[in-house]
C-alpha cells in the first residue's frame, strides 16, 4: 500500500474518482467538474486543494481530496477532507484508513489543531468506519451552502427574506 500525491497528468483519473464518489452517493447528475476546471483549481497558480492516491498492487484504488482551514477559536489550521473514495471492489482491504492516516500525519506535520470532514447522514458504513476511528460526530453544527443563483443573488447585495 502506497500513498503518491497527485500531478497535473492525474486530473482526468482524479475526476474519474470523483464522478465514482458521486454515483456511490447518489449525486451523480451534481458533477460538473470537468478537466480544465481541475487542472486549473488544484494546478494552477492559486490550488484550491491537494489530491493524493492510495495505491493498491498495479493501480490506484482510492483518492482523497483536501485542503487547508483556518480555526479563530484555536488560532490555527485545520485540514478538510472533501472527498474520500475507495473504489468498492477494493474497499475492507484498509485503504480507506490508509488515507485519513496519511491525512492525520500530514495534519500534525503542518501544526494543524483539527481534521474534518462531512459524511451523508445515511451512508452508516462510512459513519461506523468514522466512529471507530475516534471521530466524533458534531451534532450541534448545522452545514449551510449557497450555489448557483442564491450564491449570486447575495453577491449583488441582495437574497434572502
Amino acid at each position: 500500500m502506497e500513498i503518491e500525491n497527485a500531478t497535473a497528468d492525474d486530473v482526468p483519473e482524479i475526476l474519474a474518482f470523483i464522478r465514482g464518489l458521486a454515483e456511490y452517493e447518489r449525486l451523480g447528475s451534481a458533477v460538473v467538474a470537468t478537466e480544465e476546471k481541475l487542472r486549473e483549481s488544484l494546478f494552477g497558480p492559486r490550488p484550491a486543494a491537494e489530491v493524493v492516491f492510495v495505491r493498491g498492487h498495479a493501480e490506484r484504488v482510492g483518492f482523497a481530496l483536501f485542503f487547508e482551514t483556518y480555526s479563530t477559536f484555536l488560532g490555527q489550521r485545520g485540514l478538510y477532507l472533501e472527498d474520500l473514495f475507495v473504489k468498492p471492489e477494493h474497499r475492507g482491504r484498509g485503504y480507506g484508513k490508509a488515507l485519513l492516516v496519511h491525512l492525520a500525519r500530514l495534519a500534525v506535520q503542518r501544526g494543524c489543531g483539527r481534521f474534518e470532514w462531512s459524511v451523508l447522514d445515511w451512508n452508516e458504513p462510512a459513519i461506523t468506519f468514522y466512529r471507530g476511528l475516534g471521530a466524533q460526530e458534531m451534532t450541534e453544527w448545522n452545514l449551510y451552502r449557497l450555489t448557483g443563483a442564491p450564491l449570486e443573488a447575495l453577491a449583488r447585495g441582495g437574497g434572502g427574506s
